[in-house]
């Protein structure tokens, strides 16, 4: 017979309702904008891509991609974060495996973040095409 175990830990989390589950993601995102530098970046330069995509009005596929593109940035940012705090909370002294999963973190960042600058520079290279072509 299977008996389901609560974990007394845990359960005064569980099965919350939308908005007080929509306030801890909210609080996540205050927590990262106040701490992380480089999550203060990549939000100020996904602003600057939504500026960008409104003043120029391309098709709506560049549109789909970068923000796509942006929203994989961030949220690779935040589960950065999320894994450096709780790693530096359990394990505060240097240890080398506490080391490759940071970095590995961290790398996930850098990979997205390249991707999102090729995608970038795909969309300006089309923007400079179309308006360069005669006709």
């Amino acid at each position: 017979m299977n008996v389901p175990i609560k974990d007394p830990v845990k359960a005064p989390m569980k099965n919350q309702s939308f908005p007080k589950r929509l306030s801890y993601s909210l609080q996540g995102i205050r927590t990262a904008w106040r701490l992380e530098a480089s999550f203060r970046f990549q939000s100020l330069m996904a602003a600057a891509v939504v500026v960008l995509l409104i003043t120029l009005r391309p098709a709506a596929i560049w549109w789909a991609l970068l923000l796509l593109n942006c929203g994989l940035v961030l949220a690779a940012e935040l589960f950065n974060t999320a894994l450096e705090h709780a790693l530096d909370h359990l394990h505060p002294e240097l240890h080398p495996a506490i080391k490759v999963s940071k970095d590995c973190a961290a790398a996930a960042v850098l990979v997205f973040s390249l991707g999102a600058v090729g995608t970038f520079l795909a969309f300006l290279w089309s923007v400079v095409v179309r308006t360069s072509s005669p006709g």
